[in-house]
Formats: structure tokens, sequence, C-alpha cells
């Protein structure tokens, strides 16, 4: 027996109808239809329709929220403090199996720990709290570089941002390199920390976490600070631009290095 073989290629019209459904998953034939023929496109409505209904486009599908595009950006060091700081999460165990996490806060320009913050939950106004207790003593930010966890990307926290002026620079999904200065960071307090204690409550890992804040601060030899800690690095800084002023007239504000 002979049988007839469709010839057919429909290749172009699936091409445009997944770009339609990628672009607009939430509508449906008419709307992509209508597209169609305002771009010039002259496909017959019921081919479009018995492809749209093969590719199973006319079923009600979950979505997920997309993001929207992150530009990337090269990971420069400031000439000041308070130009950069960077943000992330980290996660871990009490010994009775409890998860809590770590907020880890950081200036870009001496890699100062700004905030170390363990509890059970840090939703996005847990996060502007911490924020808002580190300007307080430290001053504000123009930039916070974050990841694209869901409390960096609520719309309580852009909120906050935006009303503070600050930008917030979220990294490109799946590059944590993009924002490699806190997760440098963060492998120093899990090493000397988070995996080498046994917690039994969260009073135990703010105690722990505070003085090894502070003895990072004040006395690791960071090797891109040249040899030197972040507070020493800062200090150094200053006095080169307090010499630099001496020399000039007149001298600028040097609040912001």
């Amino acid at each position: 027996m002979w049988y007839y073989q469709s010839k057919r290629d429909d290749s172009e019209v699936i091409n445009k109808l997944n770009a339609l459904a990628e672009q607009l998953p939430t509508r449906g034939f008419d709307e992509y239809y209508g597209r169609i023929r305002n771009e010039g496109l002259i496909w017959n409505r019921k081919r479009v329709l018995r492809i749209y209904r093969l590719m199973q486009l006319n079923l009600r599908r979950k979505r997920k929220r997309r993001l929207p595009t992150r530009t990337k950006e090269p990971l420069v060091q400031p000439l000041g403090i308070n130009h950069t700081w960077s943000m992330d999460f980290m996660s871990d165990s009490l010994s009775y199996g409890r998860r809590f996490r770590v907020l880890n806060i950081i200036d870009d320009f001496n890699r100062e720990a700004l905030a170390i913050e363990p509890d059970f939950s840090l939703p996005g106004e847990r996060v502007i709290k911490t924020l808002d207790e580190v300007i307080f003593w430290r001053g504000k930010p123009r930039e916070i570089r974050v990841d694209n966890g869901p409390e960096f990307i609520s719309k309580v926290l852009q909120h906050w941002a935006d009303d503070n002026q600050i930008r917030l620079k979220h990294i490109q999904p799946g590059s944590p390199t993009q924002n490699a200065y806190v997760e440098r960071f963060n492998r120093f307090f899990r090493e000397d920390v988070l995996d080498a204690y046994m917690f039994n409550d969260l009073s135990e890992v703010r105690s722990l976490a505070w003085d090894w804040m502070t003895d990072y601060n004040e006395k690791h030899p960071h090797k891109s600070l040249g040899g030197i800690s972040p507070l020493e690095y800062m200090k150094q800084m200053n006095n080169n631009q307090i010499l630099k002023c001496e020399e000039s007239s007149p001298c600028e504000s040097i609040k912001d290095i």
C-alpha cells in the first residue's frame, strides 16, 4: 500500500510560537495570532491553530517567575569606603539538626566585615534592619552587590534601596564569581567557624562570629591588600590622603575615603 506523506515544514511557525510563549506565557492563541499578523506573516489561521494545539500551548502550564536581564560588570576595587558593599547568605545547622542562615556584609574597598548576622529566618525585612544598623555607624553606601536570592529580589528591599538612593547590583544567575569578594570572605568564615565548631544554639554562633569578625578586621593579613588587615589598610589610605591634601591647596573633604 502507498500512502501520502506530508512534506509540510512547520518549523518556522513552531519557532515563532515558542518565542511568543516564552515572552508572553499567560496569553492565548488570539494574542499570538494577532501579533503574527501584525508582523506581516500571512500564515493561515487554521494552520497556526493546529500547530498551537499540537504544541499543547492551549493547556494551562506552570510558569516560573523570570528575572530581569542582569548585566555583567567587572569586579573592581572601589577607591574609598562606602562606595560598594557586598552581601551574601550562608547556611549551616545546629548540633540537633535545625538549620540556620548567616547574612554577611562587607565593604569591597578594604574587605572589612561590616556585619555577620546569624538567625533561623532572615527575610527581606530582617536584611533591611541589619543594613540600617550598619548604616547608622558606618554611613550609607552607593551600591550593594547581591545575587538573585529571594530576599535580595524582594520588593521590600528594592523599595528600601530606592528610598535611600542606593543601587542594588544583581549579579548574573549562576555566576558567583561576579561576587567574588564576599564569596572569598564566606570561605574563610566557613573554614574557621562553621566547619570548625558544633553549635548548640544561636547565641554560640553569634558569640564566635563576633570574635572572629573582630580578629579578621584587625589582624587578618589580606593578600590583595598587600598583606595587611582591612582596618590597617583603611588607616594607611587615610594617612596617604591626608598627606596629599597637605601638599595641595585647597584640601578636599576625605570623609568618604
